[in-house]
């Protein structure tokens, strides 16, 4: 007697192969979908439902959830009492189940679920924005048509959401000493080499048993992050984001990564390494970045990429940014009224840092700016677009690589996630850069309206640099970063080295307080003429005193700005 196998599957690709080698020695059993792929291939099939003698119901929402199915699959060959509880109830066995699941992150990748609750009913705004109006009415009108949008996307959404075939799944796995599971078409080509060379062995079993387990934790995951965020996206406004710790940060949090990529080695040519994205994001940032020339990106390139990506978006492409990052850190930054002199000037900061840097852009790379790209050894460039005689330019250096990234927009990371020993250590991201409200010039000197472009400026990269960190900017560009020192003296120092005679009206930002007045007298000794930082000291008012009396303007931010 064939032995029997149950086939429910999405995705029938490389199914007919597979069928052509089980075809002598299983019996097939399908629910109705894959059944009649299977009849149209040539073979025999018995329906689920002629075996279990109960019809497909609820629009095919029950089709395989029955005793005589999960009996079949799930009783111990070696239990006797399985065995008479089996033939007594006339149940056929189940030892080979192929199943995948509905393309939930796939479909809902792109659906949007703001205007929706989780009961399906149209989410009622509040946003005065959307209160009725005769104004407004158009507005309402397309409010309206949006939600309705998002209610006819839930459904989807939910339609999409597997319930037998992860149950099936589990049931075989779990009975992995006797049942094979075969959860996605990637496995068929291992299984048929194994099947036909009779090494179906305990271990490949259990092997197969893990990878459907962590398929099916990965697939939940992605549902329960789908929801959660339609739950949280009910109580929003358009003016309004719900960053509660409640939403971001649940008791049980589950990272659902899928590999993208293997990269060549880590940061180190013996660690191993490989691209990662959350499944079902509708951000992916450099993940969807497209190399147009270069050798593969490296783990570090990635990293000093991210780096600098993360600087260059905190302007918008009305004000051209240019950044260059070595080893993590950014050691030039500039904005300019065109690109091509933005990136001049973050060479000018630091050149000798900048050979072999990476280059990040918020404007397409033109002709002019490719020709002083082209003068200086560079890892990667990476820009939303790049015209055809720049990139003719540029590809005449073998290795550059070349990263086009059109989707220019801030982060939307909403967490920032780091390793620790045992561990994770989660935060929400730092998007805040300064509060008007709280922002406050606390020394008797004014500071020039002239100077806040540079102030600004110094204050969103200095929100970048690890901690100790100080950044001095003059003319729309840096001139010093001092990353990372074990004092904030030393961080004061390196972002002062390169100072001379020529930059009085430079100014300066400090992630943290300054704890005592000896920064700000190195600050006036350089010819500082406005200084920016959260305040908090308990020596503020020295600190304040010591500016008061060189003649340094200083403003509080009342917001730290520590990286680690």
């Amino acid at each position: 007697m064939k032995k029997k196998a149950l086939i429910s599957v999405f995705d029938k690709s490389k199914l007919e192969e597979l069928l052509e080698v089980l075809d002598t020695e299983y019996d097939f059993i399908s629910s109705s979908g894959t059944a009649t792929f299977i009849k149209n291939a040539g073979y025999k099939v018995t329906e689920v439902q002629d075996l279990s003698n109960f019809p497909e119901i609820l629009s095919g929402r029950v089709k395989t959830l029955h005793p005589k199915i999960f009996g079949a699959i799930l009783y111990d060959r070696n239990n006797h009492q399985h065995l008479e509880e089996i033939e007594k109830e006339n149940i056929v066995s189940i030892d080979l189940v192929i199943v995948n699941l509905y393309p939930f992150a796939e479909v809902t990748k792109n659906l949007s679920l703001s205007g929706t609750d989780l009961n399906g009913t149209v989410a009622k705004r509040t946003s005065s924005r959307l209160r009725r109006t005769e104004d407004h009415e158009d507005d309402e009108n397309a409010e309206i048509e949006d939600c309705e949008q998002s209610y006819a996307d839930l459904d989807i959404a939910i339609e999409n959401i597997d319930i037998g075939g992860p149950s099936l799944l589990r049931a075989a796995s779990k009975n992995f000493r006797h049942v094979i599971t075969l959860s996605n078409p990637d496995q068929y080509d291992a299984f048929t080499e194994r099947y036909k060379s009779k090494s179906l062995d305990l271990n490949y079993r259990k092997q197969l048993a893990a990878e459907t387990f962590r398929m099916t934790s990965a697939y939940d995951a992605v549902i329960e992050r789908f929801l959660a965020q339609a739950n949280a996206d009910s109580f929003k406004t358009n003016a309004e984001i719900d960053l509660t710790a409640e939403n971001l940060l649940p008791e049980k949090l589950t990272l659902n990564l899928e590999r993208v990529k293997t990269l060549s080695y880590g940061e180190n040519p013996h660690q191993q390494a490989g691209l990662y994205v959350e499944s079902n994001s509708k951000y992916r940032g450099l993940a969807d970045a497209n190399k147009l020339h270069g050798k593969d990106l490296s783990f570090n390139n990635l990293l000093d990429l991210s780096a600098a990506y993360n600087i260059v978006q905190e302007y918008g492409p009305e004000i051209p940014c240019a950044v260059i990052v070595k080893h993590n850190n950014p050691c030039g930054v500039a904005i300019a009224p065109n690109i091509t002199l933005a990136f001049i000037e973050a060479l000018a900061a630091d050149s000798v840092s900048a050979f072999g840097g990476v280059v990040a852009l918020n404007n397409p790379v033109d002709i002019a700016l490719a020709n002083e790209l082209s003068q200086i050894f560079l890892e990667a460039v990476i820009a939303p677009s790049f015209t055809p005689e720049a990139f003719a330019i540029l590809t005449q250096k073998k290795n550059i690589r070349l990263i086009e990234h059109p989707n220019f927009k801030n982060s939307q990371n909403l967490l920032d996630i780091k390793k620790i020993d045992g561990g994770f250590l989660i935060q929400t991201a730092n998007h805040q850069l300064i509060d008007q409200t709280l922002l406050k010039t606390v020394t008797k000197t004014s500071i020039d309206e002239s100077l806040w472009v540079d102030l600004i400026l110094a204050l969103k990269v200095v929100k970048h640099v690890k901690s100790n960190a100080i950044v001095t900017t003059q003319g729309g560009r840096t001139l010093g970063i001092g990353v990372g020192q074990t004092n904030r003296v030393k961080s004061v120092e390196d972002a002062l080295r390169n100072f001379d005679l020529d930059t009085r009206g430079a100014v300066m930002a400090s992630d943290g307080f300054f704890p005592f007045a000896d920064n700000i007298h190195l600050a006036a000794q350089n010819h500082i003429a406005a200084i920016i930082q959260p305040g908090g000291s308990i020596r503020d008012e020295e600190v304040i005193k010591a500016c008061d009396e060189l003649g340094i303007a200083m403003a509080f931010t009342h917001i730290r700005h520590f990286k680690h």
